[in-house]
């Protein structure tokens, strides 16, 4: 059986995170991964599975060495914000918050690509991919994993960084409380008839809202959100009558597509974990929390988890501590826990507020969307809350280095 310091279950955006911030540290560490991303090409068509990622993701990325091999592969960054309903609403753009951008609309797989590429760059980081755990017994001072190709690993601390239904979450007994909106997002992948956009933007109708994101060159990601069966129904269309039915719902603003280039779907769940740590284990990313995409903000607050713990774990390690110890992981369940609970129940309100086909109600909120493009400080404040420059941020977010 093969011994390490910390297993991280999943190697995906938030998982490799987490390996990446622990490179070059005293730490053995295990990533294991079940499938390895398709390698990037220039000429490929773009994936439908888009984040926006923001200020503070950014300089995490950066500060674990990921980020140049993002930008390497390709990006489009966005300087301006608009979200109304009825009237004009409000406009958020980077320069009033004095940043060349207000954060980058990358394709999920260009940035796992990027942070395996980095991970390979550490001798303290074994990949295991593609492998799948097929057995997991939890321990609270030395766990144990069985890999569906007969290898087994075991580590002081696991890290399930696996997902919604994390198998790690479970074999350490940690329940969740979880309900389903009453939503589903259609998603499709765009060929627009003009240039690359500096802008995204959200309406907000009683049905559901609708979001522009835009992607590099004349390409742009569109989120329908609709009942369940509506959205069930609009994917079912052909190419035309979907264009048709896009013109139709969609704001001038969207412009003319050329062509519907990839289309898909997905439910809309919202779900915390009862507790994000055991001794010798800790939840990250979506295996802790998941959250209404409303705002984009999911992966944002799994790398800000990973930043956290890697956090924790280097100063643990510094000063002699046992990283496994529940005193040591509760640091890092203080750090996120509000933070993150917080984001959900922002979420939450504006699914609930926004859902309300209430016209008096409608009225207030158009009331408050304008109000808030003409107060000048809330306006900034809400930008920079949303770009990750506030609140109880972990060192990398900040760009500075792990540890004191």
């Amino acid at each position: 059986m093969e011994s390490y310091d910390v297993i991280v279950v999943g190697g995906g955006m938030v998982g490799a995170t987490l390996a990446c911030g622990l490179g070059n540290t005293p730490f053995r560490i295990a990533v294991i991964e079940g499938q390895r991303p398709l390698p990037f090409e220039s000429g490929q068509k773009l994936d439908l599975r888009v984040s926006a990622i923001s200020i503070a993701s950014r300089r995490i990325l950066e500060g674990v060495g990921a980020w140049n091999h993002i930008a390497a592969m390709r990006l489009c960054p966005f300087r301006r914000m608009k979200v109304w309903e009825i009237t004009e609403g409000t406009e958020f753009r980077s320069r009033d918050v004095r940043y060349p951008e207000l954060g980058y609309i990358i394709e999920n797989r260009v940035i796992q690509l990027g942070l395996l590429e980095r991970l390979t760059e550490f001798g303290n980081i074994d990949l295991f991919c593609p492998a799948r755990p097929v057995r997991i017994d939890y321990h609270p001072r030395s766990s144990a994993i069985e890999l569906d190709d007969g290898k087994r690993l075991q580590a002081r601390l696991l890290v399930a960084a696996d997902g919604g239904q994390s198998q790690v979450r479970q074999a350490a007994g940690i329940g969740v409380t979880a309900w389903d909106y009453e939503q589903a997002a259609l998603v499709l992948t765009v060929e627009t008839a003009y240039g690359q956009q500096d802008i995204t933007w959200q309406r907000f109708t009683e049905n559901g809202p609708q979001a522009f994101l835009p992607l590099p060159g004349p390409h742009a990601s569109l989120v329908w959100y609709q009942r369940p069966e509506e959205v069930r129904r609009l994917e079912a269309l052909d190419e035309g009558a979907l264009l048709e039915a896009l013109y139709a719902a969609f704001p001038r603003e969207l412009g003319d597509i050329v062509q519907i280039l990839d289309c898909g779907s997905f439910s809309l769940r919202r779900q915390h974990a009862q507790r994000y740590v055991k001794e010798g284990v800790a939840l990250v990313g979506d295996a802790a929390h998941m959250i209404h995409p409303l705002a984009g903000q999911g992966v944002n607050l799994g790398l800000l988890d990973a930043a956290a713990l890697a956090q924790v774990l280097a100063n643990a390690q510094g000063k002699g501590k046992d990283f496994g110890a529940l005193s040591v992981l509760k640091e890092y369940e203080t750090m996120r826990r509000r933070d993150n609970l917080t984001m959900m129940t922002a979420m939450d309100l504006f699914y609930r507020v926004f859902g309300t086909p209430s016209l008096p109600l409608k009225l207030l909120r158009n009331l408050g969307l304008n109000l808030a493009q003409r107060l000048h400080p809330a306006r900034l404040a809400v930008m920079r809350y949303a770009m990750g420059l506030e609140g109880n941020l972990p060192r990398l977010a900040r760009g500075e280095p792990l540890t004191a």
